[in-house]
């Protein structure tokens, strides 16, 4: 009976053995281009539902957007707070005072930053460039010129759903 031994290379040492320098491969990821390593279906990890949470149902990104919010879930209770808020989708939803909610497009129409709610002014604001925009979309102060998207919301009846729409 024969046995044959068996080599592990590293996967730096096998691109080094075919040429590829760390200069080389920064050139590769510089450009964009990935390097990956085998992989089976089996150890695809599990696609995160529409929304970033199972919490989350329907359409929550592009011209469609209409989607149900549990907010009895523990990624979305704090939406039951004035003054809080969470990016869903293409859309920053917002308590405010009295059981009421905005949603707006998260997308600074400067150029494009998630933008952020400052619940202690009331507004929302771009941190690439200092945009700051009215809880109704419109721009407060540029450089943005263009009012972010409103979204409809509409609480359920017993307070534990909301949901957004176009």
């Amino acid at each position: 009976m024969e046995t044959k031994e068996q080599n592990t290379v590293s996967r730096g040492a096998f691109l080094r053995s075919m040429g590829l320098s760390t200069s080389a491969l920064m050139a590769f990821y510089c450009m964009g281009t990935t390097l990956s390593s085998c992989s089976t279906k089996d150890d695809d990890p599990t696609p995160t539902p529409p929304g970033g949470s199972a919490a989350v149902t329907g359409t929550t990104t592009g011209g469609g957007i209409n989607f149900n919010v549990d907010l009895t879930s523990d990624d979305f209770k704090k939406l039951k707070t004035t003054g809080e808020f969470s990016i869903i989708g293409d859309t920053i939803v917002i308590a405010t005072a009295n059981k009421n909610y905005v949603a707006l497009s998260k997308a600074c129409t400067h150029q494009g930053t998630t933008v952020n709610y400052r619940s202690a002014s009331t507004d929302i604001l771009c941190p690439n460039h200092g945009s700051e925009f009215k809880l109704d979309g419109t721009v407060q102060k540029g450089p943005a010129t263009s009012p972010l998207t409103v979204f409809k919301t509409t609480l359920s009846a017993d307070g534990n759903s909301l949901n957004v729409k176009a």
